[in-house]
């Protein structure tokens, strides 16, 4: 059976931990796999020289994705999981500050399933991780991935 978990990928650590409080106040009990920039997210799912990357079953369930990260940017990261045939139909949600137009046409143009801004009260914080969780985790039905 899949295991059924979140990738976050987040490189601000207070937003990071933010998203895990939310996570647990609203009694998610999924595990939650964090990833610190898009260079990690992308040899987390893919691998690298070091290690192999994730097979078809050991993939999240959804991935929480944010934009403005160093070394590897959001939109390259989504760009890479749509072009590759394990991962393209994986529900990948932005989660991200950015408001601009631009970011948002982007990310839906590359295959995005949602994008959130992050509200920055706390508690709208909270409410949207919440809403988000319990979306991709127990409403949604996502494809079979092979």
């Amino acid at each position: 059976m899949k295991k059924r978990y979140i990738l976050l990928v987040e490189d601000n650590s207070d937003d990071e931990e933010l998203t895990l409080m939310a996570l647990r106040q609203s009694n998610i009990a999924n595990e939650v796999v964090v990833v610190h920039d898009g260079v990690e997210a992308v040899e987390y799912l893919f691998g690298s020289n070091k290690s192999p990357g994730l097979g078809v079953n050991d993939l999240p369930q959804v991935i929480l994705l944010d934009l403005k990260m160093p070394r590897l940017g959001g939109l390259d990261v989504l760009r890479r999981i749509r072009s590759d045939l394990r991962t393209q139909m994986l529900p990948v949600v932005i989660l991200t500050s950015s408001s601009e137009e631009e970011d948002i046409l982007s990310s839906y143009r590359l295959g995005a399933n949602s994008y959130v801004r992050k509200p920055i009260e706390f508690r709208r914080f909270a409410e949207a991780v919440q809403q988000l969780g319990l979306y991709w985790l127990i409403v949604n039905q996502t494809p079979p991935l092979r």
